[in-house]
């Protein structure tokens, strides 16, 4: 599937290593890889969302303030078929969770962070 620029959202999250960033999502989230033209950036694709990888020597990176840098309740949401399949899969491949799985009227979630400490929410919607 090619999704063209107009149907994708961009998110930047600035990390600390773009290689293992790169790693990270295209092994265990589904992403594949668009473009990585120098060590400081990529960009990976998952459907319509365009994650944009900042390390430290990218402008993205150096245009935000030194007191934001922490990782805060922002995150990615992606849905997901089978969250105990998914937990599972992950969780034998050593990603570190932040949450423990969490159900409201909408459905099910967990959080767990990329190599730089940034949020992924994987989310499983109630049945309809």
């Amino acid at each position: 599937m090619t999704t063209t620029p107009g149907e994708v959202a961009g998110i930047r999250y600035i990390v600390d290593d773009v290689a293992a960033a790169i790693d990270f999502y295209t092994t265990h989230l589904g992403f594949t890889l668009h473009t990585n033209p120098a060590p400081a950036f990529a960009d990976v694709i998952r459907g319509p969302l365009r994650l944009l990888l900042s390390g430290p020597a990218s402008s993205g990176a150096r245009a935000t303030p030194d007191d934001s840098t922490a990782p805060g309740r922002n995150r990615i949401h992606l849905i997901v078929d089978d969250l105990d399949a998914e937990i599972d899969r992950l969780r034998t491949a050593g990603v570190s969770f932040r949450s423990d799985v969490i159900a409201g009227p909408g459905g099910r979630q967990i959080l767990l962070t990329d190599p730089a400490g940034n949020l992924i929410e994987l989310f499983q919607p109630a049945p309809r």
